[in-house]
Formats: C-alpha cells, sequence, structure tokens
C-alpha cells in the first residue's frame, strides 16, 4: 500500500515540475502580450512574486532572516543579475520572437560548464566541452545573418546574453541553496530585483492601465512565483537530474504556445539550431553524473 502511494506521489510530483516548467515557458509570451518596457514588464513581475513568495513562506513559518552581511550583499548581487537576465530576455523577446528567445537562452549550460570550475575548484569534463562546441553551433545555425541591424540577429545576441546571465545566477544559487530554502533565495532574488528596477520605471507605474496591472499580476502570480514553487514541490522525490531533462522542454513548451497563440512560425534554421541545442543539453543532463572519459 505504502509503495502504491509513494509512486501516486511521485507522479504528481513529476507533474508539478511538467507544469512549472511549461509555465516558465508561456511567461515569455508575455513580452509579446505587453506593450511595455522590459524593465517594467520585470518590475511587476518580480512585484508580485515577492508578495507571493513572502505569504507562502510566512505560512510556511520559515525563518527569513538573512544569516551575515555578506550574505545580504550576495542577495543585492543576485538581484541585479535576474533584473539583468529577465530584462534581457524580454527584450529579445520584442524584438525578435518567442522562439529565438528561448532557445538562446537555453545556451546557458553553455556559460555554466566553463565557469562554474573557477568558482568551485573543478575539472572540466571532456565531453562538457564537446557539448558547449555543439551548443554553440546550434546557436550559430539561430542566427539569420551576422548583421546587427537585423532584429532577428540582435534577438540572439540579447537572448544569449539572457543565457549569460543566468548562467551566472545558477552558480551563486548553488552556493546558496545550502545555506537557505530555495524558496528564500528565489524572494531575496525577486525582492531585490524589483527594488532595483524602481528607479528605471518610475512615475510610469502611475500610468499602467487596469489590464497592464492584470496581465503583470498574472506574470508574478502564477508564471513566476506559483511555478517555482510547483518546481521546487517536485523536487522532493524527483531526482535533480530527471528535473534537470524535464526543465530542458521549457522552449519547447514555450515555442508550440507561440505558435498556437502568436501564429509564430520557428523556420528551418531555428528549427534546426532548436534541435541541436536542447539535444546537446539533455545529452549533457543525462551524462551529468557520469565518470570522466580517460
Amino acid at each position: 500500500m505504502k509503495k502504491t502511494t509513494d509512486i501516486k506521489a511521485r507522479q504528481h510530483e513529476l507533474i508539478s515540475i511538467h507544469i512549472a516548467v511549461l509555465l516558465f515557458g508561456v511567461a515569455g509570451l508575455f513580452g509579446k502580450f505587453l506593450q511595455l518596457q522590459p524593465a517594467m514588464i520585470v518590475f511587476g513581475r518580480t512585484l508580485f512574486a515577492s508578495i507571493v513568495l513572502l505569504i507562502v513562506l510566512w505560512m510556511l513559518k520559515t525563518d527569513l532572516r538573512v544569516k551575515s552581511v555578506r550574505h545580504l550583499l550576495g542577495f543585492f548581487s543576485m538581484g541585479a543579475i535576474l533584473a539583468m537576465h529577465w530584462t534581457s530576455f524580454f527584450y529579445s523577446v520584442q524584438i525578435s520572437t518567442v522562439a529565438i528567445a528561448l532557445l538562446t537562452y537555453s545556451s546557458f549550460p553553455i556559460f555554466v560548464t566553463f565557469l562554474e570550475p573557477f568558482v568551485f575548484d573543478e575539472k572540466i569534463r571532456p565531453t562538457d566541452i564537446v557539448v558547449s562546441l555543439v551548443v554553440f553551433l546550434g546557436l550559430f545555425l539561430i542566427i539569420p545573418e551576422f548583421n546587427l541591424a537585423n532584429n532577428m540577429t540582435l534577438g540572439v545576441i540579447w537572448g544569449t546574453f539572457s543565457g549569460f546571465t543566468f548562467a551566472i545566477l545558477s552558480i551563486m544559487n548553488r552556493k546558496f541553496v545550502t545555506e537557505y530554502s530555495a524558496l528564500t533565495v528565489a524572494l531575496y532574488q525577486d525582492g531585490f530585483a524589483c527594488l532595483l528596477l524602481l528607479p528605471f520605471v518610475g512615475g510610469r507605474v502611475l500610468t499602467l492601465s487596469f489590464g497592464e496591472w492584470r496581465w503583470l499580476i498574472l506574470l508574478g502570480v502564477v508564471f513566476t512565483a506559483l511555478a517555482h514553487s510547483l518546481f521546487i514541490r517536485g523536487m522532493r522525490t524527483v531526482k535533480a537530474q530527471l528535473a534537470g531533462m524535464i526543465a530542458c522542454l521549457e522552449p519547447v513548451y514555450g515555442i508550440l504556445v507561440a505558435l498556437v497563440l502568436l501564429q509564430e512560425i520557428p523556420s528551418a534554421r531555428e528549427m534546426v539550431g532548436g534541435v541541436v541545442i536542447i539535444g546537446s543539453i539533455v545529452y549533457a543532463t543525462k551524462n551529468a553524473n557520469a565518470p570522466d572519459l580517460k
């Protein structure tokens, strides 16, 4: 009986992770739905995500005290990087397509591969270098032409920058989740990102329409706070490796929804590049714990 219950619980948590990844993937469409500057979109997203996460953590009776000034500065830095990550991502969506933004952002494991060893004093595996080169090939395929006057090319550049900043954030997260719960880290990241963006949005916040606020609330509550909560909930019994492979579906979900709602059809080059990038990342995730090749 207990085994059956455990299997059902694991199935529910697998579904939670899939729903979370779907929500994260669809979040990019808000860059098209909202005719607002990317900084304003991210400000609204982090504002409402912070409010919901604060309520959730209060209900869970989580200790929110920061343990040191060094940690506080770390959270501040993570908030700044998160603001840059999401702002560049939404800018990529607005000047190009949801597909380009999601696929190029998904290149972040390349940067993690080369940055992580310097931070944690780890060896770079030969297979990781090969995978990184293949992902770079995928990015090369997505670029329509090497012309900065082409918005699609600019979208690739800003999407890749979004991936780079997310890689830095991922490495910093690895340091902090050993000291704080993942939701607590998300709360401080979102909170500081919101505060840091406030000077950039200024009084324009007061000019937003009811419809725009409604979209921002939806983005912050459902597609950010709820998505974080569902993903972390699913990690209770699902292995990190499997969760990472499911997370690789984020651009797939986002592109499919954009196809249905926005009629954005990826070009042949984008599809081939996307398959190369996603396939490489799935392979790398699957072999994350494999022994080094000698």
